[in-house]
């Protein structure tokens, strides 16, 4: 199997706080991959340290052969991410915001067009983004990580404060990513039935450490074998993330 990301032993410290352990990732090429865990439990930071915005303390990683930090320029210019809320400039429209990135970006003028389509923003691209509903943000930040049709997609918390209709939107567009512009997806998200309806893997992180990696199907099987609940991804999570607790000597 080809591998789009790969990490080693990739590890980040705060003082005598660690943020993210030891971690083996290997994201597939061309496939969506659900990172899960809960709150404080390193997805942020991993994904930050992915896009050079957190210096590891140690270990390292590829991305498409590319050997981190010695191919760091390489690496972002191969990447586009939503990394918690995006920001935008109120009074400009929602196409007028995509020119700068695309000014920055050194992109032809043609690719802000292209991303407005593909999340259905084009019909209101000369709307003023402060008045841009929740979910319309949520696609525009999603139309700035597609600019250019980068390779490799990092979205963190895309679906965060939608309403159910938004959330049916991203996660329909973020499905259709990997076949439309032939990409590969690390997406983090709170909400696992959405996860469980998007991903073709996942690896799930609590206290910093990789609990699992591996296919839905997979973890079913796991957890079948560890005697751990299977008829929702929720509840095999939350029993996951229970029981490493437990042997961490934590009250849960």
């Amino acid at each position: 199997m080809e591998y789009m990301i790969q990490t080693q032993n990739l590890t980040k410290t705060y003082g005598d706080f660690t943020a993210v352990s030891h971690l083996n990732l290997h994201i597939a090429k061309g496939r969506i991959y659900g990172f899960l865990g809960p709150n404080g439990a390193g997805k942020s930071t991993t994904m930050k340290m992915l896009l050079g915005l957190v210096r590891p303390t140690s270990g390292t990683f590829q991305i498409d052969g590319k050997e981190y930090p010695k191919d760091r320029s390489e690496i972002l210019h191969q990447i586009g991410s939503f990394i918690e809320a995006p920001a935008f400039y109120g009074n400009l429209t929602g196409e007028e915001n995509l020119k700068i990135l695309q000014t920055i970006l050194k992109l032809p003028p043609s690719s802000v067009e292209q991303a407005l389509k593909t999340v259905g923003l084009y019909e209101y691209r000369r709307r003023q983004a402060k008045k841009y509903s929740l979910g319309m943000k949520q696609r525009l930040g999603l139309a700035g990580a597609l600019l250019g049709q980068p390779p490799i997609l990092i979205l963190d918390e895309p679906t965060n404060g939608l309403d159910p209709s938004g959330i049916h939107e991203i996660r329909t567009l973020i499905r259709s990513l990997p076949q439309q512009y032939h990409c590969t997806v690390l997406v983090s998200s709170h909400l696992l039935s959405e996860i469980q309806l998007m991903a073709d893997d996942v690896g799930i992180l609590n206290h910093g450490r990789l609990l699992y990696e591996g296919t839905l199907q997979g973890l079913n099987q796991y957890a079948l074998e560890e005697g751990l609940p299977t008829d929702r991804l929720e509840d095999t999570f939350l029993a996951m993330i229970h029981e490493d607790n437990l042997k961490r000597g934590e009250q849960t």
